[in-house]
């Protein structure tokens, strides 16, 4: 082939190319892969009301985590406060 027919192959080339891109993406494919994308492939609404129930049960469980955390500070504080008062005391 001479070198001035390369550019017309070349052209018509890129254009199937890129046509056949154009159809595959916007149908089915490209459907899934922008689901995918956004994050929201293959999510059932039951696996959707699992994962909100989960996460508020995580949420319940860090409120009573620092709920039992200022408790055992509170605990601590007053062992504290003993052990000086035990140190102060006359022997």
């Amino acid at each position: 082939m001479p070198p001035g027919d390369v550019a017309p192959v070349l052209v018509v080339s890129m254009l199937a190319l890129i046509t056949g891109a154009v159809l595959i993406l916007r149908g089915p494919v490209g459907r899934a892969i922008a689901r995918r994308l956004e994050g929201t492939a293959g999510v059932s609404p039951e696996l959707e009301s699992r994962i909100q129930d989960l996460e508020a049960r995580m949420a319940a469980g860090e409120e009573e985590r620092h709920e039992i955390q200022g408790r055992l500070d509170f605990a601590e504080r007053l062992l504290a406060e003993g052990r000086e008062i035990r140190r102060e005391l006359p022997r």
